[in-house]
């Protein structure tokens, strides 16, 4: 990933679930490179230790190199069960206590839960899904918003345009809009999460907070586009091939673009809707799809 002066993210503390995976750990890298103090924050104690190894490497390496913002001591991390509000709240008071009241939430973890047809979906690991990616979200989006709405009410308001200079960012999915087949769970989570971010934009932005939401799809390549395919085509659901090569060209046939789409192309997705470029954006759900869910509201 290639490093350039960005004094959107500056200084800027951002918080971000997840990170132990591709996502979080691409958005950790993205941010720490462009001079953000990262707090990191996932339940997997090992792949959260890989991405703070990785960010540090990278930012040593544009610290030799003499570049200005890389930092190789800006990211700290936090092993945390967004279920738990304990453990929540005790992994954004640390990361408050190491590098002050956040600036932005990349609000990130999530479980995908079973790939089976409804019919025959475990009720207990609905239970679950529903359990992580909409009450898991909603409390570290409350926790996080707590001390932003502080900070907010002590920093005071100078001008209108930085009235709203805090950001979150809620990572839904396109499964969400158009209810994927065989995953009924995750598609009602991200649905639920759709709506939580509206009626959170509305409720925070007295507070100096917005809130959005982005909605990837078909992301690959790599291990988790892989598994998809593979549990797509094992569901036994008529709308998947049994083979998961031809279930992955299916559904790039859906795309416009007939290309995945990079888990880069999602962070920068992300990274405009956390700046000041999107000051005057909340409450919207920024589709990163190649146009597959055209059309859908």
């Amino acid at each position: 990933m290639s490093t350039i002066p960005d004094a959107r993210f500056k200084d800027k503390h951002i918080i971000i679930t997840g990170a132990g995976g591709n996502f979080g750990r691409e958005g950790a890298l993205f941010f720490a490179l462009r001079g953000a103090n990262v707090s990191a924050v996932d339940l997997n104690k090992d792949t959260l230790a890989e991405t703070v190894s990785i960010v540090q490497t990278q930012c040593k390496c544009k610290c030799n190199g003499a570049d200005a913002d890389a930092d190789a001591d800006n990211i700290v991390s936090f092993v945390c069960n967004v279920t738990d509000a304990a453990s929540v709240e005790a992994a954004v008071e640390g990361a408050t206590q190491k590098f002050g009241p956040p600036d932005m939430l990349w609000n990130n973890a999530g479980y995908q839960g079973q790939m089976r047809p409804t019919l025959e979906y475990d009720i207990a690991d609905f239970s679950m899904v529903m359990n992580i990616n909409v009450t898991g979200m909603f409390t570290v989006m409350q926790t996080v918003a707590k001390r932003m709405a502080a900070a907010n009410e002590a920093a005071g308001a100078s001008s209108e345009l930085n009235q709203h200079r805090y950001s979150i960012v809620n990572t839904a999915s396109v499964a969400g809009m158009r209810g994927t087949p065989a995953m009924i769970a995750y598609s009602s989570s991200k649905a639920a999460v759709l709506s939580m971010t509206v009626a959170a934009a509305k409720d925070l932005a007295p507070h100096g907070i917005r809130v959005n939401a982005v909605s990837p799809a078909l992301i690959g390549p790599g291990f988790m586009w892989d598994r998809q395919n593979d549990l797509h085509a094992k569901s036994g659901s008529p709308y998947f091939s049994t083979d998961p090569e031809q279930v992955a060209k299916g559904k790039v046939n859906g795309v416009p673009l007939k290309r995945l789409g990079s888990v880069e192309e999602v962070v920068k997705s992300v990274a405009y809707l956390l700046s000041d470029d999107s000051s005057y954006t909340t409450a919207i759900n920024l589709v990163v799809d190649g146009g597959l869910s055209g059309g859908l509201r």
